[in-house]
């Protein structure tokens, strides 16, 4: 399967702008660009906290597909939002568990000046 390809396609992540930088042996990271129409805030660009659970989603499935090579549907996620997301957004992914129905991936996310945005947990159907 090719990563970039299948991201690259993927509607809704194009929509926002998510971008897969890097996706290999259970490791991704990627991007996206802030805009006016991510905001939640009129006065101040802040990512809405759909567009960081967005960004967190799709970068820990790219981890995991890095993997086993097929689309991973996500299960459950929980993010815990620890502060403003502020200009664009990196996403960091690593897979914690890779069983064979469920995989686990951590995610952190930050804003443009390397301060943590997020942390999530996700857990992807796998098999």
């Amino acid at each position: 399967m090719d990563i970039e390809e299948f991201f690259e396609t993927m509607p809704f992540a194009d929509l926002l702008g998510v971008e897969i930088t890097e996706a290999a042996d259970g490791h991704a990271e990627g991007h996206i660009e802030m805009r006016e129409e991510l905001s939640w805030n009129t006065e101040r660009q802040m990512a809405h906290g759909g567009v960081t659970f967005t960004l967190a989603d799709t970068v820990g499935g790219a981890a995991l597909v890095s993997l086993v090579d097929q689309p991973v549907p996500t299960i459950d996620m929980r993010i815990d939002y620890l502060s403003a997301g502020t200009g664009d957004l990196q996403a960091v992914a690593d897979v914690v568990r890779l069983g064979g129905d469920i995989g686990v991936v951590d995610v952190d996310v930050f804003t443009e000046d390397d301060e943590r945005a997020a942390q999530v947990r996700g857990v992807y159907k796998t098999g």
